[in-house]
């Protein structure tokens, strides 16, 4: 079976990539002159680096999901089309839409025009898309959406885009809340902070979370199941818990507490906006904000259970210290 990763360098679809490749699966990358490979070069072979179709393992095919003319040739003779490409934090709000749903378009477009043999084609979405839930009540697959961030709009736009195609190709769309573990840069912040013995604390936020092994086994349930064509799934460890709750097993790690540092809420925007002219792309900025103003970030994972058997295999206190042995063995700590 050959494949089509999208996003293959980033933290989920490096993971992607090699749960894929260890199922034998033939994986095909598509990815930039600029891409940083170290998360996947251990599984390449200076053979495999080609814009040509190889025959087994994993090869890249140089390219854009903004760039239409490379597109073709990279989903030709894909059975299969994991597309994780996207942008996740911008200090500018076109950005979210040119990436997430343009990119999207362009490639959705490519398979249709391709009229390849596609036997899926699976979009990785995001919780944002729906937005946060109301009162503590998790969403499920048929919540009305009402992102709050634009880069929750962009991702339901870019979701349309899919479904609109749905007549014309196999697809499946899944949602993950916050997904941490290994390569994982978004937590890695915290862990530094609490680490250091600080919690930044804005109130009381309860989160859905699942580890990234545990969304590659749902979306791999999902792509090899035939009653997830046409769906959309979310896919969490079921749990709920307090941003008090994840420091606390962060800092079980380390084998330190914290204080909270705590921050008003009035002040996050100002906060992010400094961010955002010191660190591009990093995660405190003002769009993030939008998102962080909203206490309930919960989702039901039921309907993957019951129709993909799908179900949950880390708990928050073994993803959390192999994210942190990660991190430590590889000095980012």
């Amino acid at each position: 079976m050959k494949v089509l990763v999208t996003g293959a360098t980033g933290f989920i679809g490096s993971h992607l990539v090699e749960a894929l490749a260890g199922r034998g699966y033939s994986v095909k990358c598509l990815v930039r002159s600029s891409s940083n490979l170290r998360w996947i070069e251990t599984l390449l072979s200076p053979s495999k680096i080609t814009n040509f179709p190889g025959a087994s393992s994993v090869e890249l095919f140089y390219g854009d999901c903004q760039d239409k003319s490379c597109l073709q040739g990279a989903v030709k003779d894909c059975d299969y089309v994991f597309h994780l490409a996207g942008v996740t934090k911008t200090a500018e709000e076109d950005d979210f839409f040119a990436v997430n749903v343009k990119g999207t378009e362009n490639i959705v477009n490519a398979l249709i025009g391709s009229g390849s043999r596609l036997k899926r084609f699976i979009f990785l979405s995001s919780l944002a898309a729906v937005g946060p839930s109301i009162n503590g009540t998790p969403v499920t697959e048929s919540t009305e959406p009402h992102p709050v961030s634009f880069y929750g709009k962009s991702k339901l736009e870019a979701e349309g885009v899919v479904c609109n195609a749905m007549d014309k190709i196999p697809v499946t769309i899944i949602r993950p809340p916050a997904v941490y573990g290994p390569r994982d840069r978004d937590f890695h912040m915290l862990f530094k902070m609490i680490k250091r013995g600080i919690f930044p604390y804005w109130g009381k936020t309860i989160y859905s979370l699942v580890y990234v092994d545990d969304l590659i086994n749902g979306i791999l349930f999902s792509t090899t199941n035939e009653i997830a064509t046409g769906k959309l799934y979310f896919i969490s460890d079921s749990n709920a818990y307090t941003n008090e709750d994840i420091a606390l097993e962060i800092s079980r790690t380390f084998g330190r507490s914290f204080i909270k540092l705590r921050i008003p809420k009035a002040v996050m925007p100002l906060f992010a906006g400094i961010s955002e002219r010191f660190s591009k792309g990093g995660i405190i900025n003002r769009d993030k904000i939008r998102e962080l103003d909203h206490p309930y970030w919960l989702c039901d994972s039921t309907l993957a259970t019951q129709e993909l058997g799908y179900k949950s295999t880390v708990t928050l206190k073994e993803g959390m210290k192999w994210t942190a042995d990660w991190y430590r063995i590889n000095r980012w700590l």
